[in-house]
């Protein structure tokens, strides 16, 4: 036997997969609300899949921390409190300023202009109206400082914790006039990755998540006991 007999033949993504995916696009830009139930024949009917296609979705939801089997309730969309807020928070800090300083020591010069073309885009999401798309672009934005660092052990750790933050990062960007702070944030990173000055990037990184950590904390007032912004809206 050769090493070509070996060969798995590639597939399409399978409808399990699909699933997954639409599932958790819809739950990270916030067509499920953290604490809503997840009511199997209304899912069932809106995707047009079995129930046991179904759950074995969810388990796969439950396993990346977005979906939570709740006992007498079924499962609902995982909320996020102040604690754990600010805990991915301290750890995304971290990661994203080595992330910026691995992006100065080593992305290509084809990376950089891709970061460059995603910070343009994101410049021309000024406009209100538009603000739905500023979760995805701002993803690539980060998915590209990954790439460029080449560093596997924070990329790995980040992509991890991408799925919380991205529930987050909805939440910050929609609060009103914290945009355009963030945009000049970004650019305080994009110009000392520019000047190839690395603990620049690095601190810049870390200015802008600790920036953005202040603005999360403060949707989550002490009276609501550590409840989520969104679960305090629903009570």
């Amino acid at each position: 036997m050769t090493l070509e007999d070996l060969k798995i033949e590639r597939e399409p993504l399978s409808l399990r997969g699909k699933l997954v995916e639409q599932l958790r696009l819809a739950i990270l830009e916030g067509r499920f609300a953290p604490g809503e139930r997840l009511a199997e024949s209304r899912l069932c009917e809106a995707f047009g899949v079995s129930r046991g296609l179904l759950r074995e979705a969810m388990q796969q939801l439950a396993a990346e921390e977005l979906v939570v089997n709740i006992p007498h309730r079924g499962p609902v969309v995982a909320s996020i409190d102040r604690r754990q807020a600010e805990e991915i928070y301290r750890v995304r800090g971290v990661l994203e300023g080595l992330a910026a300083e691995d992006f100065v020591r080593n992305a290509t010069a084809e990376q950089r202009q891709q970061l460059y073309d995603i910070t343009a885009e994101l410049h021309a999401l000024a406009d209100e109206s538009r603000a739905s798309e500023r979760v995805e672009v701002k993803n690539r934005f980060y998915q590209t400082l990954i790439e460029g660092a080449d560093n596997r052990v924070v990329g790995q750790f980040l992509v991890q914790l991408n799925n919380r933050v991205s529930q987050l990062r909805r939440l910050s960007l929609s609060v009103p006039g914290r945009y355009p702070e963030t945009l000049q944030e970004i650019n305080r990173i994009i110009d000392a990755i520019r000047a190839g000055d690395a603990a620049a990037a690095r601190a810049a990184a870390e200015d802008h998540v600790r920036r953005a950590t202040d603005v999360i904390l403060a949707q989550f007032p002490a009276s609501t006991s550590g409840k989520g912004p969104d679960q305090q809206k629903e009570e």
